[in-house]
């Protein structure tokens, strides 16, 4: 039963900073409902179990009679709702079920001296109480680990009813061997609780920590810590770290400690770190993708500047008197990573890039103009509407600074002026367009999120949700 409740923390998860840059924190709301979808779970399964034999001896005072149970399954089960708590002394949880009352049926074989007999029955088991605790940690390689703390089982009463054979014989001396099965059940439950706990802890050592998010980039999501448990939630600390598929290599920059609110009224709450964000940003940096060559085909018709000689002109008068009626093109590259910074209610962006111009002579021939850096603040909002991530960004700042040139003056105001209005006329509504439709909430195994909001805090985003577990054709 209570490794179902370990069970949960698969649904959330799924070099170890000395800092986590991701916090999951499950609270005692997420933990009783996680326990009452268990229970659903364990009553539906329950009708699949077939339980060991259980052999042994009993003295019914004519003598010795040699029993075994065999083929036992659940006919009927009122599992009544199990009580779950946090256990702060061993960082995990405690669970324990009473009034379990269980009908079984079976057949039962008997041997008292040379005579040997057998047939069916029907058994009941009243009062069936269970209390269970395992502790968490976390391995060398950053799984979560489970282990049995504790464990105790307890039966209130047992009758059994013997069909077949000389169960005319058998069933007078019930009360003489109850006692005896009861004390079979008791001994197997514990160990068998433990068999389950050691093969759920295998479990999660073959777990993936690292997961590839597309071509470029894989996710670390390995423990950065053992689990903090309190007297009412749970946080799961995560290295959270992007990095680039083919280097591996780290950011020049590390996670830096933030401290994560509990939500008590949503079943689960996630800090996504400035660090997570960013090293995204540094891995597709190092992996070169922050670069494009924009040509004539890629600007709007309806643009009054185009990537030709003639109508750059009005910026580099010397330009069409040189390179008369030419294309351009220009090689526009990031000279450094971008890196997001959280505040409250905002979220940051620096751009740094650099502007090579060149002119396109017929046979294909590129010659350098000129060279210039770009530098830009954005500022955005995110939020969650319609159980979907939608965020808004707009043009804060844009500076232009002449590098270079073969052409003579640049009008670096003027194309300042132009840049701004270009990406404000052009590109954020393009991009805003997007970040209004949004991106679905991620899934958790086998659950949704749902009454999902989130929070722009200083260096995190705050994201805090119920779940609502999805039934599917294999359950």
């Amino acid at each position: 039963m209570l490794p179902s409740v370990a069970v949960m923390l698969v649904l959330l998860s799924c070099t170890h900073g000395e800092n986590p840059a991701i916090q999951v924190i499950l609270t005692n709301k997420g933990l009783q409902h996680g326990m009452h979808a268990v229970t659903g779970l364990i009553q539906e399964q329950l009708k699949n179990i077939t339980f060991p034999d259980i052999s042994g001896r009993v003295n019914i005072l004519i003598g010795h009679v040699g029993y075994t149970l065999t083929g036992m399954t659940i006919t009927k089960c009122d599992l009544p709702e199990p009580t779950v708590k946090f256990f702060q002394e061993h960082t995990g949880f405690r669970a324990s079920i009473e009034g379990l009352n269980v009908a079984l049926t079976g057949n039962w074989l008997t041997q008292f001296g040379v005579i040997h007999d057998g047939g069916s029955f029907d058994m009941a088991i009243f009062n069936f109480a269970l209390t269970s605790a395992v502790g968490l940690g976390r391995d060398a390689r950053g799984h979560l680990s489970v282990t049995s703390v504790s464990c105790s089982a307890e039966i209130g009463d047992l009758d059994a009813k013997f069909y077949g054979g000389a169960s005319w014989i058998i069933q007078p001396f019930v009360d003489h061997f109850k006692g005896h099965i009861i004390g079979k059940i008791k001994s197997r439950v514990c160990p068998l609780l433990e068999e389950y706990i050691v093969m759920l802890e295998h479990h999660l050592q073959v777990m993936n920590v690292s997961f590839e998010v597309d071509q470029v980039l894989a996710l670390d999501l390995p423990l950065s810590g053992s689990p903090i448990v309190s007297a009412t939630s749970m946080n799961l600390g995560l290295k959270g770290e992007f990095y680039n598929i083919k280097t591996h290599e780290d950011p020049p920059f590390v996670a830096q400690p933030f401290i994560m609110p509990e939500y008590p009224d949503y079943m689960l709450s996630v800090g996504l770190s400035e660090f997570t964000l960013n090293s995204a940003l540094y891995g597709y940096f190092s992996a070169g993708k922050f670069q494009i060559l924009i040509n004539d085909s890629m600007i709007p018709p309806e643009s009054p500047v185009h990537l030709n000689t003639s109508s750059m002109g009005i910026f580099v008068p010397q330009l069409p008197k040189q390179f008369p009626d030419l294309l351009m093109d220009l090689q526009v590259y990031v000279t450094k990573a971008p890196k997001f910074s959280l505040q409250p209610g905002v979220v940051q962006l620096g751009v740094q890039t650099t502007v090579k111009a060149f002119a396109i002579e017929p046979n294909g021939t590129h010659i350098p103009l000129f060279t210039i850096n770009v530098n830009s603040m954005f500022s955005g909002k995110v939020w969650i509407a319609g159980e979907r991530l939608r965020g808004s960004v707009m043009l804060d700042n844009v500076t232009l600074t002449l590098v270079s040139s073969e052409v003579g003056t640049v009008k670096i105001a003027a194309l300042k002026n132009a840049v701004r209005v270009g990406i404000k006329a052009v590109v954020l509504p393009k991009v805003n367009e997007k970040l209004g439709e949004g991106i679905i909430l991620p899934r958790l195994r086998k659950a949704q999120l749902i009454n999902s909001v989130l929070k722009m805090e200083k260096r995190f985003i705050a994201i805090s949700s119920d779940a609502q577990i999805l039934q599917t054709e294999d359950d």
